[in-house]
């Protein structure tokens, strides 16, 4: 029996290790993905891939952007303020953007994959991404991106392994995990940037379910008041017709 017990406890341990193990590779390979797709997007546009007239980025400065951008205000599904933003900003720093672009995603690329600088790169990446679907550049490619930019972030620590930021215990610059002491009592380990989203997350998901609810006890409460409405007029009505039949009735037996 106690062989038994023994073998049984271990392995459970060994499937939560698995598990656990797995869990990490996945996310470490999405990471290693992730980075590899915007090094390959920057590298397209330096080395002269990008674009339908297929030129370098760098040997015809803006020709590339311009033409984006202005395509993007004759799309019906860009936003006004996002078109106001092109044509009052966007449209005179033609330069800025054609360089800083492409060195961003390389850069950003390089540090995804090595795991360095991890979460501010994935926000950078977030903040490219918002952009691009603003100006309309919405495709699978795009939306897988955005959905393993999200999937890195609910992951939490797990997207540190493997990563120089482990190594070099760089992610204690982005998530907390010191205890403090207070009157001779620990507390509670503080909340990562990640668990503050994920809890974000949930309290809005609660709030839109609990006004879902509110609008759907509004709207019985609404029925039901109907219904009521409908029995007393049909009521009132039979009643005064049993009411003129009898009296009626009263008037023929007199005469």
């Amino acid at each position: 029996m106690q062989n038994a017990a023994v073998k049984t406890m271990f392995g459970s341990l060994n499937g939560k290790r698995l598990g656990n193990w797995g869990g990490q590779s996945i996310v470490v390979f999405i990471r290693i993905l992730f980075g590899t797709g915007w090094l390959l997007a920057g590298m397209t546009k330096i080395l002269g891939e990008a674009g339908s007239s297929g030129h370098s980025w760098f040997t015809q400065p803006g020709v590339f952007i311009t033409d984006y951008l202005i395509k993007a205000l004759d799309k019906p599904n860009v936003a006004l303020f996002y078109k106001d933003f092109i044509e009052g900003t966007a449209l005179h720093h033609i330069t800025f953007l054609n360089y800083t672009i492409p060195l961003v995603q390389v850069t950003i690329g390089v540090f995804l994959i090595l795991g360095l600088f991890t979460l501010p790169s994935i926000c950078i990446c977030l903040f490219m991404h918002i952009n691009f679907l603003l100006s309309g550049n919405i495709n699978l490619i795009s939306l897988t991106l955005y959905t393993s930019a999200f999937f890195l972030l609910l992951n939490g620590r797990r997207m540190y392994t493997l990563s120089l930021d482990r190594l070099f215990k760089l992610e204690r610059l982005f998530t907390r995990s010191s205890k403090s002491k207070n009157a001779g009592m620990t507390d509670k380990n503080e909340a990562s940037p990640q668990d503050s989203l994920m809890k974000f997350l949930q309290e809005s998901t609660e709030q839109i379910a609990s006004s879902v609810e509110k609008a759907q006890a509004s709207q019985n409460e609404r029925i039901e008041q109907f219904i009521s409405y409908l029995q007393e007029t049909y009521f009132k009505e039979n009643g005064y017709f049993e009411q003129e039949h009898k009296n009626t009735s009263t008037i023929r037996k007199v005469k």
